[in-house]
């Protein structure tokens, strides 16, 4: 990604952004942290499982920023692949799909309608969104720095508060166009790239299976036989999930998904969904572990639950499910060769 000198996932932004997390999520922007983020490079990595790996750093550190960091990668990669001539240094993107009541649409050569849940109004600058155009999808590139045209109320979600997702008035922008029609739904790209929520997913189980030894720890009560079995198996599971998500991420960004498309996208979305099947069973065991203080105002696990509780409600999860199973088990031969290749 142009204009960003990568640098080691390592970064000590990641203490930066776990400190801010409490007061972004009480309402300070968390514009600071996403700049943050740019400036630091580290969402310019090439690599895709150090990729991964930062970006599931970014979701142990502060799940909320890691959502628009995301968001951030997946609109620089569709402009890189369909538009290579747009650079737009020092905006912070995002991509928009969902529809608001009234669906965005072309008429003639401004935008109608709406988006809902677009995360990061008043701290994204440019977003790319799918526009309706004779029944065939759209990609197109906005300005949505205007406040008047935000509706952040209608985001009245317990989780993921500090990201002030909500509606956005299209009506009357002038967009530029990415791609050819249906480009946004080309794979691998498409759903061969919900490897990243399945990262920032990891990344939010891990951040609270972390706060939730330290918050036992600070009580001497962590080393208890209850709370490492409750603790110890989820945790066991989260790391081995980290090798699906680095394979499935190289297999996507490289040669292998370009040949196989299907194959990217089904390892895809089964790191997708068994990373919030984890996130669940994570969620259940620090409820157990840390017990009523949890519900508390200002409990630290209560915050990471909500907003990965919240996170984990993705789209079409039943229809991803039977895509991805349909495609593995109707492969022939040994079933070991969907991760060999």
């Amino acid at each position: 990604m142009r204009n960003e000198k990568p640098v080691h996932f390592q970064s000590p932004i990641f203490g930066e952004l776990r400190e801010a997390a409490f007061e972004e999520d009480a309402g300070t922007s968390l514009s600071a942290s996403m700049s943050t983020v740019l400036t630091s490079g580290v969402l310019a990595e090439p690599r895709p499982t150090v990729l991964a790996r930062i970006l599931v750093a970014l979701a142990e550190a502060n799940l909320p920023v890691a959502r628009l960091a995301e968001g951030h990668v997946n609109a620089r990669l569709l402009l890189d692949m369909h538009a290579p001539d747009i650079a737009l240094p020092g905006a912070t993107l995002g991509v928009w799909g969902a529809n608001g009541e009234t669906p965005a649409r072309i008429e003639g050569r401004r935008l109608s309608g709406s988006k809902r849940y677009a995360s990061g109004l008043g701290t994204v600058t440019h977003a790319l969104v799918t526009t309706l155009d004779d029944k065939v999808i759209r990609l197109a590139l906005v300005d949505v720095t205007d406040p008047e045209r935000h509706r952040p109320e209608s985001w009245d979600m317990l989780g993921m508060r500090a990201t002030v997702s909500g509606d956005i008035d299209l009506t009357g922008l002038e967009p530029i166009w990415i791609g050819a029609p249906d480009a946004y739904h080309t794979e691998p790209t498409f759903m061969g790239g919900v490897w990243r929520i399945a990262a920032l997913q990891l990344g939010g189980t891990l951040g609270l299976l972390g706060a939730a030894r330290d918050y036992l720890q600070s009580l001497g009560r962590l080393e208890t036989d209850a709370q490492i079995a409750r603790l110890a198996p989820v945790l066991g599971r989260a790391l081995a999930a980290f090798g699906l998500i680095e394979q499935t991420a190289q297999i996507a960004q490289g040669p292998e998904g370009a040949a196989d498309p299907e194959r990217a996208v089904a390892l895809s979305i089964q790191a997708r969904l068994l990373t919030e099947e984890l996130a669940q069973d994570a969620i259940a065991a620090v409820e157990r572990s840390v017990g009523l203080p949890h519900f508390a105002h200002g409990s630290e696990t209560g915050r990471i639950a909500r907003d990965l509780a919240t996170y984990c409600r993705q789209a079409a999860r039943d229809a991803m499910e039977q895509r991805s199973g349909r495609t593995l088990l109707t492969r022939k031969g040994p079933l070991s060769e969907v991760w060999r290749g």
